[in-house]
């Protein structure tokens, strides 16, 4: 019988032995923007569980695009050594390795919860002023941005693309540019966040410029063998703002632009919305975008039952599966969920070797085979 979920899925020359993904999760564990054992043990755990694709979190492409001064970097080659290490774990357990790209725009320069103090990090304390298409800030307890001129606009152009090619010397299969959740992407698209009156600002066309700069940018620094994901906001749940026919127009514009998938979550860009929290609650949105613009996509939100996952990708509203909460609560999702779908699961040949047939552990992973 196949599975939908464990079938394998290809972009370009990367096949993912399944169709289960772990999303990008900020962990605020770094420092100077260094990869270290946290983030080795946290995702090679993830990739021991079973997933077909493990994603790093949100990567700053500047020091300026961090969320927080804990964040996680890619602006400097000095990072690839220890994100090589990570990638070459990944790689040895049978799963493909992603890094997300990202720059925080106006909700940058903020505290990570791990340091005592406000929200927002004065230049005292360690912070920097944020940048964003207009001087908007996102609330009251965040800074008012800079608004990008075009020499600026030029830079993130070219760090997102020197990001890209510092994650191939890397070793990652896929990279996936974050255009959601209220940061500096999705803040030019949205015209809640944009009121420039230039050629970056006003019509769709213009406010969508920046995010298909940056996918020819990132194309032009990797692989054409490799696939580039888009990570988007399909709707800011607010009126005026984004929303899902954008949305749709986007994905068929990024698909000319070397754009193979496109992650589809929503939400972030204003503060204080309402948001019908339900089990697969964004799933819709990116079966509309699969149908419409003719795009492989990834579902995520509240995605937490194995037969639940298999539906979506069942019934092509989503190629792919992308999972947060519930791999921070299970790193073996995947192997679990293979068991509740009658699919062999793929553990760890060190669970098996060693323990006498019979004991508690290899019965407990026999019963999983």
């Amino acid at each position: 019988m196949t599975v939908p979920l464990f079938s394998p899925f290809k972009l370009r020359s990367v096949e993912f032995a399944n169709r289960i993904g772990v999303s990008p999760m900020c962990q605020y564990s770094s420092v100077d923007g260094f990869a270290n054992d946290w983030h080795l043990v946290h995702l090679g755990s993830r990739a021991q569980g079973g997933a077909g694709l493990v994603t790093l979190e949100a990567a700053a492409v500047t020091p300026e695009g961090r969320i927080s001064p804990d964040d996680l970097g890619v602006w400097k080659d000095e990072h690839i050594t220890n994100l090589n290490r990570i990638a070459e774990f990944v790689h040895s357990q049978g799963a493909r390795v992603g890094m997300q790209l990202a720059h925080a725009g106006r909700k940058a320069s903020t505290s990570s919860g791990f340091r005592p103090g406000p929200t927002l990090v004065p230049p005292s304390a360690g912070g920097w002023q944020p940048v964003g298409p207009s001087a908007v800030a996102f609330s009251p307890d965040y800074a008012v941005p800079t608004a990008l001129d075009q020499a600026g606009i030029r830079g993130v152009v070219e760090a997102f693309g020197q990001a890209a090619r510092r994650a191939r010397e890397a070793g990652f299969d896929f990279v996936e540019i974050h255009a959601a959740h209220g940061y500096l992407l999705h803040e030019f698209m949205s015209p809640l966040a944009n009121q420039r009156d230039d050629e970056y600002g006003g019509s769709l066309e213009n406010r969508v410029r920046l995010t298909l700069e940056v996918a020819d940018s990132v194309r032009s620094q990797w692989p054409e063998h490799l696939p580039v994901f888009v990570r988007i906001s399909a709707t800011d749940w607010a009126e005026g703002g984004w929303n899902p026919d954008d949305s749709v127009e986007l994905a068929k514009l990024v698909r000319g632009h070397g754009v193979d998938l496109v992650d589809v979550s929503s939400g972030g860009l204003v503060p204080g919305v309402k948001i019908p929290l339900e089990p697969g609650y964004q799933v819709s949105f990116a079966g509309r975008i699969r149908r419409e613009a003719g795009v492989a996509t990834a579902a995520v939100g509240l995605i937490t039952e194995p037969e639940q996952a298999n539906v979506i990708i069942a019934e092509g509203e989503a190629d792919l599966v992308m999972l947060a909460r519930a791999e921070l609560r299970d790193p073996y999702w995947p192997a679990h969920a293979a068991e509740a779908l009658g699919v062999r699961a793929a553990w760890p040949r060190q669970y098996l070797r060693g323990a006498p047939a019979g004991s508690v552990a290899r019965g407990a992973v026999e019963r999983l085979l």
